[in-house]
């Protein structure tokens, strides 16, 4: 069963994206914040990182930084970032912190589902 972390402090969004994906068979984990998602991904693989970009502590962009900066095999683990945050900027500072695609709210949960395949098989 593939593992998925999903990083937001949203409580709502957080609901959506665990609803959705354990329906189409992954194990989901929640962090609400990249610090806790840090300390999450030091405990156990995952096979799928989805990312909000505005977080309290430490947002998405600074929490995906460290993630590609570990001399670790996380450091490979794919990124959906997934943000309100809709202007070509914010997309090509996803993209620079090393997020593997880049979508924005709200997602349908048929492309939830679909890039979350695409991204961890």
């Amino acid at each position: 069963m593939k593992r998925v972390l999903v990083v937001e402090d949203s409580n709502l969004a957080r609901l959506y994206y665990r609803t959705a994906l354990e329906g189409a068979g992954y194990r989901v984990e929640e962090a609400l914040n990249g610090l806790e998602a840090l300390e999450k991904m030091m405990t156990a693989p995952f096979d799928l990182l989805i990312v909000d970009i505005n977080m309290p502590q430490m947002d998405g962009l600074t929490f995906l930084q460290a993630v590609r900066r570990l001399e670790l095999p996380v450091a490979a683990t794919p990124v959906l970032m997934i943000s309100s945050e809709a202007g070509p900027q914010d997309v090509a500072a996803a993209h620079a912190a090393g997020a593997n695609l880049y979508l924005v709210k709200p997602v349908s949960t048929d492309a939830l589902l679909d890039y979350s395949a695409m991204l961890c098989g």
